[in-house]
């Protein structure tokens, strides 16, 4: 006897997974390069990803992504191409850009293989090839979401989810956590992502904020380091 399940929880499950071919196993989000200046314990990977929620991804990233959704509902490429242009610009060091963009453009790649409804998927993949777009990740996240019909609310927590479980993972071959220390941290931010989907996944585009001086630097130095382990 079959079980009736909405293949909308099938891509939600899917895209969240880490086994996903995005890269974003790749990334540290510049957690690399805090780890040479300190010592890090379990309680320090929590407040920096915390950080991250609450003053980049949040009011960026998943700004970013719910006016890339809606922008698709509304067969709307205009605006879509502007909420592209406005977060990549407001990534502000390369080695974030270029890995930002990498990985949206294999998020798009790899789920045209088999949305149905892609119409707008096509027309963005067409804006990126022609230089019009740049396909940064979270950009890419809410045009593919809107595509598999997955819930725009549903899809942000998804997006902060999968930055989160990415610096876990690094924290861990990094050496920093083991893995149950990692479930832990994971478990315990669920109301910080919550909350930052819901402060920011409504916003308007031209209302997109972040601030967080120290990660820039910090991003910043990885950039330059002659040998690492992340691509961020």
């Amino acid at each position: 006897m079959g079980i009736d399940i909405d293949n909308k929880e099938i891509s939600i499950l899917q895209l969240s997974d880490s086994f996903f071919p995005t890269g974003l196993y790749a990334t540290s989000s510049g957690l690399e390069a805090l780890s040479q200046t300190k010592k890090l314990k379990s309680k320090d990977i929590s407040q920096f990803i915390s950080m991250q929620l609450q003053q980049v991804m949040g009011p960026s990233d998943c700004t970013a992504m719910g006016c890339a959704y809606e922008s698709c509902k509304k067969n709307d490429i205009v605006s879509l191409l502007d909420a592209d242009e406005s977060l990549y610009h407001m990534k502000l060091v390369e080695e974030t850009r270029i890995a930002s963009t990498r990985s949206g453009n294999q998020l798009l790649k790899c789920v045209s293989t088999f949305a149905k409804n892609k119409k707008m998927l096509k027309q963005y993949q067409i804006a990126i090839r022609k230089g019009k777009a740049t396909g940064v990740y979270a950009v890419s996240f809410g045009v593919v979401t809107s595509a598999l019909n997955i819930p725009k609310r549903k899809a942000g927590v998804m997006l902060l989810y999968g930055l989160t479980v990415s610096i876990v993972g690094a924290a861990m071959r990094l050496g920093i956590l083991q893995h149950f220390e990692g479930q832990k941290i994971i478990h315990q931010l669920g109301p910080v992502v919550s909350h930052a989907v819901s402060e920011n996944i409504d916003r308007r585009i031209s209302s997109m904020w972040q601030f967080a001086p120290n990660l820039d630097i910090l991003q910043m130095k990885h950039e330059v380091q002659s040998s690492k382990m992340f691509i961020t």
